[in-house]
């Protein structure tokens, strides 16, 4: 049948675009492939986007539901991220329409206009702030949040709009109440000319040749695709080479996009950023009200914000003119998506460089073993930073045999005499325990009963504080048993380890001294990781514990010993890859020492002294110990000398998920030439959230025949899908087999 079609992609979990009338009125020649159109969809009304226009479909044109609403009067999203959205649908074998809705930002996604909203007054600070900040030790010590707050301010004499404080102190709302309330900032109607971030112009610090030659590679590559794996030990100045190449960028008249793990992680970076750079600095994390995350959005598309800084999704930022891509900390797992589209994002900013034309630079002290892999074959260029900058040197590491040791809530005899030396000296220590809340557990002492969570095959961890049993795997919670449910004792007691537990130890310890704990318990209200930052860097808190949110990316010039309580969680684990994230762990703790001119040391607390991970690390470093694990890794054809997809499953019934895979398996037999299918079976935690869980793993040698293989597979599984209870998802390149 002949007649203008819409194709379009519909946010389903659907592998097809659907096919409509234009809306009644609508003039052809404006429509565009990218665009976002209101159509019916089922009984309900949803945001899809045009992907192509056609002259025929093989349904009866008559049965065709014409669009509602042509909602954009030029595609939302330029040429070259229509090109990736596509290009990562083929790789990931997601529905095209789920990649669109991931692109876009919530407000896009639900229809609004892509346009400014009315500008928002702005703040500026009064004769009274003045005077406030200049009593700045004071102020510091007494609420760090206001201090930072009216520095910021005191740099900005048009004033600020709310959104460009959220990055300097997230909760900027109540601080700017307060000011307000003390007389020290006012709020007024904003000015006729919007004021961008304060540029404060500094001479950059002197570099190292290390820092030089890798600054002079990138640079000479900006005309071109080159994809530099940066690695640089903690405190070799990573940051300072992805400013000045930004410079450069910015200096040919074009964009950077930089991305970051976690950006409410590291308040420093983007500090730094906000000084050296000049313009307004788009910033986009899931920490921002969808208001601002459109606004980043759209200073990004338009070209106004020159450098873009932003967490995963952060990809797919529409860019004027992009110049190139950075990838910090490109090692982290959180580059890659685990739900609904399970993207890396890593992995697409160096398709995109390609598509592009651009450099792409990842940084990481502990690259990922397939980055390493890529620079041994001469894919990537490798870039070394093997020496801390100002004076900084390298911290030594000790393995401490706690075997047949007394022990205190985890701390041995001599962990708490070196912590006590350090402390001494006025300097400050840092425990590292990645694992937050009081105890793993709650045990009965009577009869052994746990505290069992009833939707996951996992214990819940006792939160004392709270007084509450916390499931970390669903979030179920509850108040603590005072009687144990099976045999009615009142002896229960907490089992394990947890930050919330090693906090009052250590109070108990060292009373005198302010200690800071950092775990997403603690930093949980907004802006209460900035506070705790600006004290540590004041040095009101001496003693630091936390998770790894305290080994990402934070500059702790006193810290002159690191404590990794507990090593031997992470050396044994069911997944392949646990050695080497426990091996990245435990460098990027280990850099948080001696970062200044004082020296650090780093001591390992360990039941294993003599595993070959640590001694490996602890006497031939990282390097040493990637080149060991990537001959493991070969030896057992096992990325990134193989490659793979997962098939998960799950459903309330276990047998509903383990038989969709034996049907999957089935129908995957006649096309498995040259693959490796290892399942069904039930996944490491099978019971999560109610529901059994299940996986199917396909592996391959060659990329091409696992994608060839995939693209029949997935149409022959949505063809035979009879079991509505069963939720399936492919996962390409899983990084973890839980």
């Amino acid at each position: 049948m002949s007649g203008l079609i819409l194709r379009i992609a519909v946010p389903s979990p659907l592998y097809r675009t659907f096919d409509y009338l234009p809306p009644p009125g609508c003039d052809p020649a404006a429509l565009r492939p990218g665009m976002r159109v209101r159509v019916p969809f089922g009984r309900r009304q949803v945001i899809g986007f045009l992907v192509e226009l056609g002259t025929d479909t093989p349904l009866d044109i008559a049965s065709l539901k014409p669009a509602l609403a042509i909602l954009d009067t030029e595609p939302v999203l330029p040429a070259d991220v229509l090109v990736l959205i596509q290009w990562a649908q083929r790789y990931y074998h997601h529905p095209l329409g789920e990649v669109f809705t991931a692109a876009l930002p919530v407000l896009l996604r639900q229809g609004e206009p892509a346009a400014h909203p009315a500008p928002a007054p702005v703040w500026r600070m009064t004769a009274a702030g003045h005077t406030a900040l200049a009593d700045s030790a004071s102020l510091l010590r007494r609420a760090p949040a206001q201090w930072r707050l009216l520095d910021y301010l005191a740099h900005c004499p048009d004033g600020a709009e709310p959104e460009t404080l959220r990055p300097v102190v997230s909760n900027s709302t109540a601080v700017l109440r307060a000011l307000r309330d003390k007389g020290w900032a006012e709020q007024n109607a904003a000015p006729q000319v919007s004021s961008s971030a304060p540029h404060v112009s500094q001479p950059p610090p002197v570099l190292t040749l290390a820092q030089t030659e890798a600054i002079a590679a990138i640079t000479s590559a900006l005309d071109r695709f080159q994809v530099f794996l940066l690695e640089g030990v903690t405190g070799s100045g990573k940051t300072e080479v992805y400013l000045q190449v930004i410079e450069a960028v910015l200096a040919h008249g074009r964009q950077a996009l930089v991305l970051t793990p976690e950006i409410g992680l590291t308040p420093q970076l983007l500090a730094r950023f906000q000084e050296r750079l000049p313009g307004p600095l788009a910033v986009s994390h899931s920490g921002l009200s969808d208001a601002e995350r459109l606004k980043a959005w759209l200073l990004a598309r338009e070209g106004r914000a020159r450098v873009v800084v932003g967490t995963r999704s952060a990809v797919f930022a529409p860019l004027q003119a992009p110049g190139i891509l950075i990838i910090d900390e490109e090692h982290d797992l959180s580059f890659k998506q685990q739900d609904g589209f399970r993207y890396h994002a890593r992995d697409l900013a160096v398709i995109r460089g390609q598509q592009l034309g651009i450099p792409v630079v990842l940084g990481s002290a502990t690259p990922a073993l397939e980055s390493c892999h890529n620079a041994q074959r001469c894919r990537y260029g490798l870039l070394p930073l093997p020496e801390r900058v100002g004076g900084g040197s390298k911290p030594p590491i000790q393995i401490l045999d706690v075997r047949r040791q007394p022990m205190r809530e985890g701390l041995s005899q001599p962990l708490l005499e070196r912590i006590r030396a350090h402390l001494d000296r006025n300097e400050q220590v840092l425990l590292f325990l990645n694992r937050r809340g009081f105890a793993p557990m709650l045990l009965c002492h009577e009869c052994g009963w746990l505290s069992q969570c009833r939707h996951c095959d996992a214990r819940m961890t006792l939160h004392l504080r709270s007084q509450r049993l916390i499931c970390h795997h669903c979030g179920d919670q509850r108040p603590v048993d005072s009687l144990c449910p099976l045999c009615g004792s009142v002896d229960l007691r907490g089992f394990g380890q947890g930050t919330e537990r090693l906090e009052i130890a250590l109070r108990q310890e060292f009373p005198e001294t302010g200690i800071a704990r950092m775990d997403r318990d603690s930093t949980r209200r907004r802006g209460s990781l900035e506070t705790l930052l600006a004290e540590i860097q004041a040095g009101g808190r001496r003693l630091l514990i936390g998770t790894q949110m305290l080994a990402k990316g934070h500059h702790f010039p006193d810290v002159t010993l690191v404590g990794i309580i507990d090593a031997d969680q992470g050396l044994y684990g069911i997944d392949f890859r646990a050695s080497e994230r426990m091996a990245q762990l435990i460098l990027q703790v280990a850099g948080r020492a001696g970062r200044a001119k004082k020296p650090g040391t780093v001591i390992i607390q360990t039941h294993h002294p003599d595993h070959p991970l640590l001694r490996t690390l602890v006497s031939r470093g990282y390097t040493a110990f990637a080149a060991e694990a990537l001959a493991e890794r070969q030896a057992a054809l096992l990325p990134p000398f193989a490659h793979q997809a997962l098939l998960r499953a799950e459903a309330v019934d276990p047998e509903r998920a383990t038989g969709f895979l034996q049907m999957a398996l089935a129908l995957a037999g006649p096309l498995a030439d040259g693959l490796e299918l290892l399942g069904p079976a039930p996944a490491p935690m099978e019971r999560r959230a109610g529901r059994y869980r299940a996986h199917l793993l396909i592996q391959a040698i060659q990329r091409q025949v696992l994608h060839r293989f995939l693209d029949r597979w997935t149409t022959l599984l949505w063809a035979e899908r009879t079991d509505r209870q069963v939720r399936w998802s492919l996962d390409i390149d899983p990084v973890e087999l839980y």
